[in-house]
């Protein structure tokens, strides 16, 4: 994966001097998100504000330990984040594994209702198939009584006339 290195414009003030240049662009740097891909360096300092390395280091050291400063306190808010998110994943790890437990038991208890209900069922199967094995009833036709039986015997005491 390669990060793309974001160029910084020079800061280009010709009527200041090295010092006030420098300055400027390691005010620019301070002022910007502390969570910038690429760290603040000595290099990208002295390229911003187009001063030599060697000038830096020998001529302008509040400077550079303004940098320095800016550095580490850089480094210590990135891993004052890291800790906290940290903190927060071992917190809903905790709590995950609480749930889980309460599942798991949730399991248990349905499996255990689900066996039951299994038995009781194989157990109404057996005595139903023993009841009908003990009925020895052999199947009888039953006829509706406005079914079509009943509508021919009326047709045909019509046609006798009336009987009654």
């Amino acid at each position: 994966m390669s990060v793309r290195r974001q160029r910084r414009r020079p800061v280009r003030l010709s009527r200041h001097g090295a010092g006030e240049r420098l300055a400027a662009a390691l005010e620019t740097f301070t002022h910007q998100d502390t969570r910038a891909a690429t760290p603040v360096t000595v290099a990208e300092l002295c390229r911003v504000a187009d001063v030599s390395r060697n000038s830096l280091y020998r001529y302008h050291l509040p400077i550079l330990k303004a940098l320095h400063k800016h550095q580490r306190l850089g480094r210590q808010a990135a891993n004052k984040r890291v800790r906290k998110s940290a903190e927060r994943r071992r917190v809903e790890n905790i709590a995950l594994r609480e749930n889980l437990a309460k599942l798991a038991a949730l399991v248990d208890h349905y499996y255990a209702a689900y066996r039951e209900t299994a038995g009781l069922l194989e157990r109404r199967d057996r005595e139903l198939a023993e009841l009908r094995s003990r009925l020895a009833v052999t199947p009888a036709l039953l006829t509706a009584p406005g079914g079509l039986a009943a509508r021919g015997a009326i047709a045909l005491h019509s046609k006798k006339g009336p009987s009654a």
